[in-house]
């Protein structure tokens, strides 16, 4: 989607305001098509360093402030690129960067609990974003940066780099062209062996050198209940959500995409549970989820499970969909169907299982016929590349994976979420009445009991949870009826780390 146009001095007028009322200076820069871009990375403990990476590969644009809670982090990185000849001004706070004059536009790659409120902060100073996935913690929140964006008329990306994909781009376009018939469903699987993360009976000393009032931001500040502050973060509701929202995000937005969506599923409903061990994970590491639009389902399966035992070795092998054991996409047609297993390349299937098409890098079949020739060989364009020609084009639509994008399939890994977070343990027999008319449900649920007996979990024992089957206007995002799903659609922000209105 395009952004709306704004003249000049409107522009700087509502972006001066909404700086100001935050502490932020505006900064009102041109950016000609051959001026410097001046990034700011904040948050690359993790994903953060190939931020870092791809940065550093494209010409024009220059780091030039790193910024994470983490003084270790935070030295080793700056230690990093000045052997590089990088000369780099450092911060602990995300608003002093912000201040700074010397950066135009930041990526950042925080815990997902920042995401949303690092953009919208960035788009008020007058910054372009590049937002890792999922671009929100909660429904709300990335609907704002959506909104963020276009009212301070800023250049927003969203980390799904598969958007970048020339050979998935293809594939959507040509299965959109209708080459396999009607869609009839699309399913993503996030099978990944996720182990326990332990338990602890005392609260943890939290690590030194961490600002830990800039850690939690947004979050309530709690004890640290596990043994692990950092990527652990991911299991525990209030700063992660789960393998969904983690791995989980690129597929589900790879599926929607085929599928044509640009609304949040009008009905939502799961199966899951955190099973196989007791640990201090909250979320799920079993599950599946049904997203049912008007024209077809997309289902989405997560697998944690097996985890590796305590002598190395693991345990029954990890839950197969069509052959594959891992994340992939599989969209299905009357005609046939499509299987994404990897960011940058897939497969176009007759109704007989041969492989009529390649697209990017896909392999496929050690017997697949020569003839089905790839549409594209190259793969991939870097996604950092692509926001930073958005970049100086100034058009939004330009970008690969807009941020309105990457809101609406984030809210579709927290609709889910909402689900189960809102349902009940119950009964196999039960679960299995709920979900039987639904042919493709039916057969994750069947699977599923499959895998968990595999690693030794009863679940006429040990229950799943039969998630809430929710209804919601996609206009509004709201839930219909159902006031504590709605409550759970945002969340009680910690002062001063509060998501602000921006419409």
């Amino acid at each position: 989607m395009s952004h709306p146009s704004l003249s000049r001095r409107h522009f700087i007028k509502t972006s001066a305001l909404a700086a100001s009322a935050l502490g932020f200076p505006f900064i009102a820069r041109s950016q000609s098509p051959n001026s410097e871009i001046r990034v700011g990375v904040i948050g690359f403990n993790g994903r953060g360093q190939s931020h870092i990476g791809d940065l550093l590969k494209i010409n024009g644009v220059k780091i030039t402030g790193l910024c994470d809670v983490d003084e270790a982090v935070l030295g080793k990185a700056k230690d990093s690129l000045a052997k590089k000849g990088q000369t780099i001004t450092t911060f602990t706070d995300a608003r002093k960067m912000l201040d700074s004059k010397e950066i135009d536009a930041i990526s950042t790659a925080t815990p997902n609990h920042w995401h949303s409120l690092i953009g919208i902060w960035a788009c008020q100073a007058g910054k372009d974003a590049y937002v890792e996935k999922p671009v929100s913690h909660n429904v709300r929140e990335g609907r704002v940066l959506a909104e963020a964006a276009r009212k301070y008329g800023r250049i927003v990306q969203c980390g799904t780099q598969s958007r970048s994909s020339i050979g998935l781009q293809q594939a959507v376009k040509w299965g959109q062209e209708g080459n396999l018939g009607k869609l009839v469903w699309a399913r993503g699987t996030c099978y990944k062996r996720r182990p326990s993360i332990g338990k602890v009976t005392a609260p943890t000393p939290f690590p030194a050198g961490i600002d830990q009032d800039l850690w939690f931001g947004p979050a309530p500040v709690k004890p640290l209940m596990r043994k692990k502050l950092h990527y652990d973060w991911h299991w525990v509701w209030d700063t992660g959500n789960g393998d969904l929202g983690n791995q989980g995000i690129h597929q589900m937005d790879i599926a929607r995409w085929f599928l044509g969506e640009s609304a949040l599923s009008p009905k939502i409903w799961s199966v899951g549970g955190r099973l196989g061990y007791i640990d201090d994970g909250e979320t799920p590491n079993t599950m599946f989820a049904v997203h049912e639009y008007e024209k077809a389902p997309l289902i989405f399966e997560v697998r944690g499970l097996p985890s590796k035992s305590a002598t190395g070795g693991e345990k029954e092998s990890m839950d197969t969909y069509r052959g594959n054991a891992g994340v992939g996409v599989y969209i299905q047609y009357e005609g046939g169907h499509i299987e994404v297993p990897s960011y940058t390349g897939c497969g176009a299937f007759d109704k007989d299982g041969k492989l009529v098409k390649r697209f990017g890098n896909f392999r496929g079949p050690k017997d697949a016929p020569d003839t089905a020739k790839a549409d594209a060989t190259d793969g991939q364009d870097s996604h950092h590349h692509n926001w930073s020609k958005a970049i100086r084009s100034r058009k939004p639509a330009e970008l690969n994976a807009e941020i309105l994008q990457g809101h609406l399939s984030s809210a579709l890994c927290h609709t889910a979420n909402i689900s189960h977070v809102l349902g009940k343990k119950q009964e196999p027999g039960a679960i299995l009445e709920k979900v039987k008319a639904n042919k493709e449900a039916a057969d994750s649920f069947e699977r599923m009991k499959e895998h968990l007996a595999k690693n030794g979990v009863d679940i006429a024992k040990d229950h799943l949870t039969l998630g809430e089957f929710l209804t919601m206007d996609p206009k509004t995002e709201k839930f219909v009826g159902n006031a504590a799903a709605d409550k759970l659609l945002t969340r009680e922000y910690r002062k001063p780390y509060v998501v602000p209105d921006v419409a």
